[in-house]
């Protein structure tokens, strides 16, 4: 007879790491934040800082989760276009091109993009405007189709299918407010490469002048909104190539990740993207739906996955926004939902008598200072992996049952007082679990102390693959 079969759930909660900041007497916004469950999950296991590409470098979210998930973005990278058109539900073939794209707002008088996304809050807009520029006609590329799907807040996948067509082209996206808008160029000398760039900068003119007098854009002029007059194609991307998820590492997975480019990226390399009711990918998601979904899709008996992903986007996006408050506050809102997690892996544990045991991984895939960077930046983040059982032992069950949240989490949400007062027994814990590194912080400072030490993002699955034997 065998052991019992162990799982694993991997919280990636994007964007997690900062830097000090000067009101918070010089700590972090992950610090700051009110995180008894993910401290305890620190104090029960092991912790370590992980550069999710390598040392000295600010990676987008893309490489960072391809390098995370085993496979080295230098060699499989192709842009982040096809990983936001496919996780936005689009279909693509080889020699087709793909773009992740923000609704912005260009000063058609000057080709100046005053904002480069229009409105986060631009979900009733956003798809309305997508089925409008879904099929769009190229004049002079009467050959190439365009096709769009909405994505989420501002952005939207937009696949270009026909012939003659490549990656090897630059963005239309002058990457920072008040620059022009860009014309696309081809990066090497073939005739493909420069057909493809007259292919996209046509979509880019044609979608200006589409979009310019559109009723919703005059609606929000009216409004004194921001209008969404201009399509930014960014990151052109052809369809990956690669060893399915399975095949390289030897166990399954699935992820719950409502952010398109994420969900782009597992279904690239072949996870099981699993729906989460109410899970955006923005300010307004609910965070209880991801943890139903996840341990309901490793929890079945035929369970055909070892590890399932889980995906928090808005702590990314308050970096992006520069605000530290809302950061602080978004980190202890995914606190509690490892709380609820936690709890929910070990009923599903006591409930297989011993046929299943779970482990508990948190980290981030890149910092987002939420201070003066306002961007991804090259920092490592904190790393904790500790076994359910030793969570909840460490913590003890009568006091684990009364501090999870009971009701369901979804933004806004901050720690309220009552909140805070009723996990004061788990703040005040002293034990360790038997795996323990003794560290007991999940931060950016105490993380280091750790015995994993720093260690690449391509370390991860391999250390998964092994626990998971």
């Amino acid at each position: 007879m065998g052991g019992p079969s162990k799982r694993l759930v991997w919280v990636q909660i994007d964007g997690v790491g900062d830097l000090s900041v000067s009101r918070y007497a010089n700590k972090t916004p992950l610090m700051e934040a009110f995180t008894p469950f993910l401290d305890l999950v620190a104090r029960a296991g092991a912790n370590g800082m992980c550069d999710p590409v390598e040392p000295g470098l600010a990676c987008g979210s893309d490489t960072a989760h391809l390098s995370m998930f085993g496979y080295d973005p230098r060699e499989f990278y192709r842009g982040r276009g096809c990983f936001e058109s496919l996780g936005a539900g689009l279909t693509m073939k080889p020699g087709e091109i793909a773009f992740k794209c923000n609704f912005a707002t260009l000063d058609e008088d000057t080709g100046v993009v005053n904002r480069r996304r229009c409105d986060r809050n631009f979900e009733k807009e956003g798809p309305l405007l997508c089925a409008f520029l879904d099929g769009t006609a190229l004049p002079n590329f009467p050959e190439n189709v365009v096709r769009v799907k909405y994505a989420t807040e501002h952005r939207c996948g937009l696949v270009v299918e026909g012939p003659g067509l490549c990656d090897r082209i630059t963005s239309t996206d002058p990457l920072k407010d008040n620059l022009p808008l860009l014309r696309a160029a081809p990066t090497d000398g073939t005739e493909r490469a420069a057909r493809t760039a007259d292919v996209v900068n046509e979509v880019s003119d044609t979608m200006k002048s589409m979009l310019r007098d559109h009723p919703i854009n005059l609606e929000r002029a009216r409004e004194g909104k921001s209008p969404a007059n201009c399509v930014l194609l960014r990151g052109c991307g052809e369809l990956l190539d690669v060893e399915d998820f399975r095949d390289r590492h030897g166990f399954g997975a699935c992820m719950v990740a409502p952010t398109k480019v994420i969900a782009g990226i597992g279904a690239s390399v072949g996870m099981e993207v699993v729906e989460a009711p109410g899970a955006t990918g923005d300010y307004h998601t609910k965070l209880t739906p991801k943890v139903d979904a996840i341990a309901a899709a490793l929890s079945r008996q035929d369970a055909k996955h070892k590890m399932g992903f889980l995906h928090v986007k808005c702590t990314d996006d308050a970096g992006h926004d520069g605000d530290v408050d809302l950061k602080r506050d978004l980190i202890a809102a995914c606190d509690a939902m490892v709380g609820q997690l936690i709890a929910k892996l070990w009923a599903e544990e006591q409930r297989s008598e011993g046929a299943v045991k779970y482990f508990l991984c948190c980290t981030g895939d890149h910092s987002t200072p939420a201070e003066f960077i306002l961007d991804h930046s090259h920092e490592p983040v904190p790393f904790a992996l500790a076994p359910v059982a030793d969570c909840v032992n460490v913590a003890g069950e009568p006091t684990m049952r009364d501090c999870v949240p009971k009701e369901p989490i979804e933004l806004p949400w901050a720690p309220s007082e009552s909140y805070r007062e009723s996990c004061q027994a788990l703040t005040r814990i002293e034990g360790f679990g038997p795996s323990s590194d003794a560290v007991v912080r999940f931060d950016e400072v105490a993380a280091a102390a750790g015995r994993l030490g720093r260690f690449p993002g391509s370390q991860i699955i391999p250390m998964v693959a092994s626990l998971l034997e």
